[in-house]
């Protein structure tokens, strides 16, 4: 039992083994554990272990772990493509144990019931996964009872600070232009309105990631000593029996970036006699199985990949909440912002770091967000391609919002870029983009290029520039209405000519080449949320047992295996999907279920 950065020779051969460290994985490993402390498991993290880590426990210092450098993400870099002003844009994801629970803003946001019910999947619509969100939380804010859960291991908090001031601010302004303040936003069911944000924040203040939650309390209880841990190693490809193509175990390394001569060193292999579990990502996950002979058979003959099952859907259906970024002059002193651990790092970090009671770092920054639908007259304005598109997909399901929004209390990125002074920034995304791109191979060797394509604006009927484009007006509005609001940031919006007076609050109005600025700006601009799934999805790679098609013995189990995208940060999905997964491998295993 304990966590390695070399696996023990002793250690050839376990029950399960469980690839990648991040939400979902640490989950499946810990409820594993608890259902039969005799069963053997190997978790395999390509990153570092995170506990004691400050940029992980202090939810104000996220913006670190987005650093190139911070030794706790990866990025994965897009190809650049024509429709985003022909850049490729790079996304990342969790490099450490914990995963993107590690490293994300510990927003605590929740989907609608109609997103898990429209992935029409037996044993995962809303009514199936509530009780598994449920249980892997402890909810300390507003709500009915039977909307959340008590006992879980995640706490769902305010944390130890707000900023209200912000916060009321920006509610009653997106008040002012038509949307209400929701109790509850989280319930699976409320839509279009605005609401006070919760995190997953502890009571005191700590970041609550999976590893933490879940994963190291069964390291340290003393009760769990077939539970081991191999971090700051990647897991190559599955392999497979030559009868049967049954899943025998997995080859790995250590990962370069932690080892200079890892490469020189070679692979290793280790045996599962019961099961591999695939957990290392949308992005990660469509490698190994491509490097492993699982895939599109064109893809893997041009790669060189010996051809053990025939899955065309592994690595396509790339999708990922398309975010953009709107910066306005505040009122608030930069003191009092998420901007204040960054005003002069690494010294203001170690200065806060120092304090022994320093509430601010229980704080995150986002304290509102909104789940927001258009008007009728809205929809006609964008044109008969998008009024089609919201009367098939929209119009019938008044809980499906077109997009999100989040009130950050500060500037989103480096202040030192911008002038001297105090910013709030309104983040959107579109909740269901119809673009789609995709993830595979080159090359058998790890280190071979990844062939990564987010399609990001690339649906047929410019659908989610369009969106973009309402998105961008509505909370133009909001936020000139804001108490805190002394301008726009210059240089941080579209170049539009229309432009109110500062105390005139009637209705902007665009003109068409407003419109064409707007559109110029968000391919400019437009970047990843962090939110990619669906490219091992249910149905198309995996059934609903998480099997993998074509082979035997392995399963994938996160984000990864989302047949459709969702109205909210992922993070609760991840948990729900890695509460379910460990479900169904427990029964599966004989180890009865997981109440």
């Amino acid at each position: 039992m304990g966590i390695y950065t070399t696996l023990p020779e002793n250690i050839q051969e376990v029950d399960v083994i469980i690839a990648g460290g991040g939400t979902a994985g640490c989950i499946l490993t810990s409820r594993l554990a608890d259902a039969d402390p005799g069963l053997s498991i190997l978790l395999i993290e390509h990153g570092p272990n995170n506990q004691g880590n400050p940029l992980v426990s202090h939810p104000l210092l996220w913006r670190a772990n987005l650093q190139p450098g911070s030794g706790t993400n990866m990025y994965y870099q897009g190809k650049h493509e024509s429709q985003l002003a022909d850049r490729g844009i790079a996304v990342a994801a969790g490099g450490i144990l914990g995963g993107g629970s590690s490293i994300n803003f510990s927003i605590y946001a929740r989907a609608q019931a109609t997103d898990y019910d429209a992935w029409n999947v037996k044993g995962w619509s809303a009514d199936d996964l509530r009780p598994f969100m449920n249980k892997a939380e402890k909810y300390y804010g507003d709500g009915d009872k039977e909307d959340h859960g008590s006992d879980g291991p995640i706490q769902v908090s305010s944390g130890t600070y707000r900023h209200t001031e912000m916060e009321k601010s920006f509610i009653s302004a997106m008040n002012q232009v038509g949307y209400p303040e929701i109790r509850d936003l989280h319930n699976l069911r409320d839509n279009n309105g605005v609401s006070h944000s919760l995190k997953y924040v502890s009571i005191d203040g700590k970041r609550q990631d999976a590893a933490h939650a879940y994963l190291h309390p069964k390291l340290q209880d003393g009760q769990h000593e077939n539970l081991h841990v191999l971090v700051e190693s990647q897991v190559v490809k599955v392999l497979f029996s030559k009868e049967g193509k049954r899943a025998t175990g997995v080859e790995y390394r250590t990962n370069p970036a932690f080892r200079k001569d890892a490469k020189q060193n070679g692979t290793r292999e280790v045996k599962a006699r019961k099961l591999v579990i695939l957990c290392c990502g949308t992005l990660g996950n469509p490698g190994i199985l491509e490097r492993s002979g699982v895939g599109d058979p064109e893809i893997l003959r041009k790669a060189g990949v010996p051809i053990v099952a025939d899955v065309p859907g592994v690595g396509q259906e790339y999708q990922d909440h398309q975010v953009l970024a709107y910066h306005y002059k505040s009122s608030v002193p930069q003191e009092g912002t998420s901007d204040l651990p960054f005003l002069d790092p690494p010294a203001s970090i170690e200065r806060l770091l120092a304090s022994n009671d320093n509430k601010i770092l229980g704080w995150n920054g986002f304290d509102a967000s909104g789940k927001l639908r258009p008007s009728e007259a809205e929809v006609d304005a964008l044109g008969p391609d998008f009024r089609r598109a919201w009367d098939r997909d929209y119009k019938a399901v008044p809980s499906k919002p077109l997009a999100a929004i989040m009130l950050l209390s500060g500037y989103f990125g480096d202040p030192r870029t911008v002038p001297q002074g105090s910013y709030t920034c309104l983040g959107l995304y579109n909740a269901y983009p119809y673009s789609r791109g995709h993830v595979h191979i080159t090359g058998p060797d790890p280190d071979d290029p990844l062939d990564f394509q987010t399609g990001f604006l690339a649906d047929a009927h410019a659908l989610d520039l369009k969106i973009h484009t309402w998105a961008y007006k509505k909370q133009r509005e909001a936020a000139r209405r804001m108490a805190t609001y002394r301008g726009e940031l210059v240089g941080h919006h579209p170049a539009v000519a229309a432009a109110p007076a500062p105390d005139d609050r009637s209705a902007i109005a665009y003109t068409a080449d407003d419109d064409a600025a707007i559109a110029a700006w968000v391919r400019e601009n437009v970047t990843t949320c962090w939110h990619g799934l669906g490219t091992c999805k249910i149905g198309a790679v995996v059934d609903e047992r998480l099997d993998v098609y074509g082979v035997r013995g392995l399963k994938v189990a996160d984000l990864s295996v989302a047949p459709g995208n969702v109205a909210a940060n992922t993070n609760n999905t991840a948990l729900a999907i890695g509460e379910r997964a460990a479900d169904i491998v427990v029964r599966e295993l004989g180890m009865g279920a997981q109440g």
